[in-house]
């Protein structure tokens, strides 16, 4: 059931990972429309930065620093939004990270690390937010998920299996509580953020660089969906033809996906023998 968000103007809304990229871009959007925010990330002097834009384009900006892996760290959190804004209307959840690496080359602690950002904060987040939403009615919620977790992309196995399992959530979430609660996930690609570290640029197919896309189509992207009632949207629309592919010709995009990346797969670190 749609249950469109038409405008953020004195609306509350909670947005993780706000500091920079995808999460920055949705804070100034949402300024602009007079939203009322508390912008959660680790990093204290963007964060601050990301707030005082957020008033001068006409927002409200709290900032809470929070490692959101941490669980009570993101329980704690959420208990502190709630008090300072008088109940969350949106939760934008959109902390994450991302790593190109083989599983066979990929450190453990670092996998462990990606899982526990990815997925089990999306999940504190969520848990800690959906009765709130339920008790007062009415609520939203936007899951920033990827492209690769709608499409397995190999050379980042890890990062890949985090974002199904947010799709997973995300989408289930959004039966589960309807009508009351409406739940958006967003599938984007490759986005030009500082996300990805600059010695794994060469990670990604010459296509997907060429083609990456800037945060604020994102977060444009991501408020229509939510003006529409939307429950999920692929960022560029294109991609969608991929994921519609895979669907009824699996073995022709696993065959196309490795053609593509196997240049890349040859040039990864193998186990030593």
């Amino acid at each position: 059931m749609a249950n469109p968000m038409r405008n953020l103007r004195d609306r509350t809304v909670l947005i993780t990972g706000a500091s920079s990229g995808i999460g920055r871009a949705i804070a100034e959007r949402a300024a602009a429309e007079g939203a009322r925010m508390a912008l959660v990330a680790r990093r204290k002097e963007q964060l601050d930065a990301v707030a005082e834009r957020v008033r001068t384009l006409g927002g409200e900006a709290h900032v809470i620093l929070c490692d959101v892996a941490n669980r009570h760290a993101a329980l704690a959190c959420v208990e502190q939004a709630e008090e300072i804004l008088g109940g969350v209307d949106v939760a934008v959840i959109n902390a994450g990270v991302g790593r190109h690496r083989t599983l066979v080359e990929h450190d453990l602690d670092d996998a462990e690390r990606l899982l526990r950002v990815n997925v089990l904060g999306a999940l504190y987040f969520a848990h800690a937010l959906a009765p709130r939403m339920l008790a007062r009615g009415e609520g939203w919620m936007v899951f920033m998920a990827s492209i690769a977790g709608l499409l397995p992309v190999p050379g980042e196995a890890v990062y890949s299996a985090s974002k199904f399992a947010l799709v997973g959530l995300a989408e289930a979430l959004s039966i589960e509580l309807e009508p009351s609660v409406h739940v958006l996930t967003v599938c984007p690609g490759a986005v030009r953020t500082d996300f990805v570290r600059d010695d794994e640029l060469d990670r990604m197919p010459a296509s997907a660089q060429s083609s990456a896309i800037e945060p604020e189509e994102v977060a444009r992207a991501t408020l229509d969906a939510l003006a529409e009632g939307r429950t999920r949207v692929i960022v560029p629309g294109k991609l969608g033809v991929a994921v519609a592919l895979r669907g009824v010709a699996p073995g022709l995009v696993r065959s196309g996906t490795a053609r593509a990346l196997a240049p890349i797969l040859k040039r990864a670190k193998r186990p030593a023998e």
